[in-house]
């Protein structure tokens, strides 16, 4: 879909969408639609007793005056309370309607409509964020879609005096592509998307500017990766590690580091996962995929700083080669594991990742993402990813850009009971530790191979990689996730 802006007189055909709120005059564009109607549209909102609450819809077709034209109006609550990620849901609510519909061209009609604290151009462009992210699909692979199935809409005008909106939107429409292709990668299929098939897929992010440095097994093998290695070592397909580095800050200076979980499909290895719903683990390289989508749009709107992005890429098989519960294998950082469930993988993963992020980066800040326990989802549902850390600033900080950015967070206990829990007999740690405080102890889990002095903080993303329904902004599906949060701590914090 294809978003434009204009100045020029609000058309009267075809689909047009206009706010209201719930506590204010309406705005000049709805006055013009009503004069239109010759007051058909008043009567309208009368009728279906409509306040302009917010979310709320009222999709009208063949009003006097506008016979050939469908007007949506929608709610955007009360003016006092309008923010910008209200603007954006505005935008996904908005559109979601006319997607439906057969419409190929849609136009919001937004002179008028603004407050004091999201100005007319913020207004028009995160309205025009929302709706964007909203228009996502994901139809690579359904070849039989009846008409009334495959979308339609081609171009969505934006009617606002403002002459900012354009230039506003510039830079939020190379975040939401990193949306999307974050949205893309959690929705291929496992035996589309793999460790190579993920690494070569970064390898495209080199024509912005972004180096990729991509690790095979030969490579890590010298390194004393063997966690990492273990975890693949029942799959057909060999694991990777990939690094991308978007330099766009001063010379020389430490990076930010993100660090993701990219287990493209996740059995459970020998500790295998039940049957039903293990298609869903294919979205188990989430935490990757936010990280490679982040990169993208830092990278897509040239941000001015130092930023990079390591994922490990493996596949956790129960192949006759593959890991055993019970086996001791050897971290990066030279510190033993003994592993009792091959299912609490990821964390293996991210282990020698962290570390060789450490060791070849130094970063000022590393962050972790990953869809790493259940139980994050016991304890938060699908509405917040799990925020660990000891380092308080850090954790103000990321707190802040999940709230501008619109990817909630919820901080979670991390204390030395935590790390006490995962002590071995036979070796300097166990992967898992008792049931109680399963997300905190996977968390302590990396935080073992975080190096002293080190900012850190893992994000355990398990409930919020993907929908299990349509949201305002995000369809039903791949939620991307991350990539907004990321990209927003850059943009406070290290720009």
């Amino acid at each position: 879909m294809k978003i434009g802006f204009s100045k020029t007189a609000l058309p009267l055909a075809g689909a047009v969408i206009a706010p209201v709120f719930e506590d204010a005059d309406p705005t000049a564009a709805h006055a013009v639609l009503d004069a239109a109607t010759s007051g058909a549209l008043a009567k309208a909102i009368k009728a279906a007793d409509f306040s302009g609450k917010k979310g709320r819809v009222l999709d009208l077709v063949g009003l006097q005056g506008m016979e050939s034209a469908r007007i949506v109006i929608i709610g955007a609550g009360k003016r006092a309370d309008f923010s910008l990620l209200d603007a954006e849901a505005l935008g996904g609510d908005a559109i979601g309607p006319i997607l439906k519909t057969r419409a190929k061209s849609a136009v919001f009609a937004l002179d008028g409509f603004s407050t004091d604290a999201v100005p007319a151009g913020d207004a028009a462009a995160r309205i025009a964020l929302g709706a964007l992210l909203k228009s996502y699909r994901f139809d690579k692979y359904r070849t039989r879609l009846e008409q009334d199935q495959k979308p339609a809409l081609e171009k969505l005008t934006i009617n606002t005096p403002t002459a900012n909106a354009k230039t506003k939107f510039a830079e939020l429409e190379k975040i939401a592509e990193g949306v999307a292709f974050t949205r893309d990668l959690v929705s291929e299929p496992p035996n589309v998307l793999y460790p190579e098939s993920f690494a070569a897929r970064c390898k495209e992010l080199e024509a912005l500017g972004v180096k990729v440095t991509v690790l095979g097994e030969k490579e890590m093998q010298k390194l004393g990766m063997h966690m990492l290695l273990g975890v693949g070592q029942g799959s057909a397909r060999e694991s990777k590690l990939v690094a991308m580095e978007w330099m766009g800050g001063k010379k020389g200076a430490a990076p930010v580091a993100f660090v993701g979980k990219g287990v493209c499909f996740d059995t459970g290895g020998i500790s295998l996962k039940p049957g039903p719903g293990m298609d869903e683990m294919k979205w188990d390289m989430g935490g990757a995929g936010a990280v490679a989508g982040a990169i993208k749009a830092i990278a897509g709107r040239k941000a001015k700083a130092n930023v990079v992005g390591v994922i490990g890429l493996v596949e956790n098989m129960p192949d006759g080669a593959a890991q055993r519960p019970g086996d001791i294998v050897r971290s990066m950082s030279g510190q033993t594991v003994e592993i009792l469930n091959t299912d609490a993988e990821g964390r293996l993963v991210l282990g020698d990742a962290v570390w060789w992020t450490q060791e070849k980066y130094k970063p000022k800040t590393m962050v972790d993402l990953a869809t790493l326990t259940g139980a994050i989802l016991i304890a938060l549902a699908s509405e917040y990813a799990g925020l660990f850390t000891q380092d308080d600033k850090l954790a103000d900080q990321l707190q802040q850009a999940a709230r501008t950015s619109g990817d909630p967070l919820w901080r979670m206990p991390l204390a030395r009971a935590h790390f006490d829990m995962i002590k071995s007999d036979v070796a300097d740690m166990k992967n898992i530790g008792p049931r109680e405080g399963g997300s905190s102890t996977a968390a302590a889990f990396i935080g073992k191979f975080v190096k002293d002095g080190q900012s850190w903080a893992h994000l355990d993303i398990a409930g919020t990689a993907w929908n299990k329904k349509d949201k305002p902004t995000c369809p039903k599906g791949g939620a991307g996730f991350g990539v907004r949060l990321l990209d927003e701590f850059v943009r406070a914090n290290c720009e």
